[in-house]
């Protein structure tokens, strides 16, 4: 039986098609539809509900060493306040999961990871600790809120003090107030565009949630929902965990050899990586040059040489193209390549494109 998050009668109220998805009920879209959901946070600002998220707190004297252990990055000079991206690996160098380190203090770190694994990384981390760290999931404690798009500051400073909403990307301020209440301020998020992601108590989540968008109304902001965050991590070419990595499938083969720092003492998976070399595949970007949208899992061709498979694909709104991503043999990622995608059975044209398929202007 699937989850309702804290924002579940708010999504009902502004017309949300809600759908199972990790377990929770959350909307794919709203009655605008997905296309003007993403083009509001390409062009002025969306909200999502991203309350099924999972969040874990190592605390302790050796909660660093900890998270040293169980990420691929380098967390060890990171500064009060800080975010961190990172892969976590298994012994063999496949992907756990792909998370955000949050350093509140030096023990005491925020771990945000993937819904649809939140118990089986509890699980994992909390068999891979040692010395003095406690580990607790504190998921049913926290909502959180992503207020994404270029006006996403100047609708988020109508509720709160400039003081309290971080400027650096990947920074936060903890125990702030935004419209008198308390919350985390993130600058993250997962759509390619400045933003924020706001993690507050369940029962401030609703107020939050109408708050903003009221405040947000002049600026044009929409909710939105599943399917618009889906489109829009896929132009800015953010990996999701069981597509473009998993078990199997490297950090480095998948493009995230910046959050896989080799030179850390130790890490898990390190030596799993090192035994398997130099990657033979390489995450590409593909643009649909033929009829036909590719989806997840379609063989990839050069002439009639099986070269890869794609991990993502759709219609990109802003671009106005159809694109995918895709794990290929190394040989054939040059850009401007001419490959073939099959496509419910049919070969389709397609070309090799350099990732990411947009990127914002700063």
């Amino acid at each position: 039986m699937e989850l309702k998050t804290p924002l579940y009668d708010c999504h009902v109220q502004y017309g949300g098609k809600v759908v199972p998805f990790a377990g929770y009920l959350l909307p794919v879209q709203y009655g605008t539809g997905v296309i003007a959901e993403h083009m509001a946070v390409r062009k002025a600002a969306g909200i999502f509900d991203v309350s099924h998220m999972g969040e874990v707190m190592l605390s302790g004297k050796d909660a660093l060493s900890n998270v040293q252990q169980l990420v691929t990055n380098d967390c060890g000079r990171m500064y009060n306040g800080q975010v961190k991206y990172s892969p976590m690996c298994n012994e063999a160098g496949g992907v756990v999961d792909d998370l955000l380190v949050y350093k509140l203090n030096g023990e005491k770190y925020l771990l945000v990871i993937n819904a649809a694994n939140r118990f089986m990384d509890v699980n994992w981390i909390k068999e891979h600790l040692t010395g003095r760290v406690e580990c607790k999931d504190i998921s049913d404690e926290v909502a959180q809120l992503a207020l994404q798009g270029p006006k996403s500051g100047a609708i988020l400073s109508k509720l709160a003090d400039n003081k309290d909403i971080p400027v650096k990307y990947y920074s936060f301020t903890e125990n702030s107030m935004v419209c008198g209440k308390p919350c985390l301020i993130s600058k993250t998020g997962y759509t390619g565009e400045e933003g924020y992601e706001l993690y507050c108590k369940p029962e401030d989540a609703k107020n939050l949630w109408n708050s903003l968008l009221d405040a947000g109304k002049e600026e044009g902001l929409l909710p939105c929902g599943l399917g618009a965050r889906d489109t829009l991590r896929l132009e800015a070419a953010m990996p999701l965990y069981g597509h473009e990595m998993d078990e199997d499938i490297s950090p480095l083969e998948t493009g995230l050899g910046f959050a896989v720092k080799m030179e850390k003492e130790d890490f898990i998976g390190k030596s799993g990586l090192q035994d398997r070399g130099e990657p033979k595949r390489k995450r590409v970007g593909l643009y649909i040059t033929g009829r036909g949208i590719a989806r997840e899992r379609c063989p990839v061709y050069f002439k009639d040489i099986p070269v890869g498979i794609t991990t993502s694909g759709t219609h990109l709104p802003y671009v106005g193209h159809p694109g995918a991503m895709a794990l290929v043999d190394r040989e054939y990622t040059n850009t401007g390549m001419e490959l073939d995608v099959e496509i419910r059975g049919k070969k389709i044209a397609a070309e090799v494109a350099d990732l990411p398929f947009y990127k914002r202007n700063t």
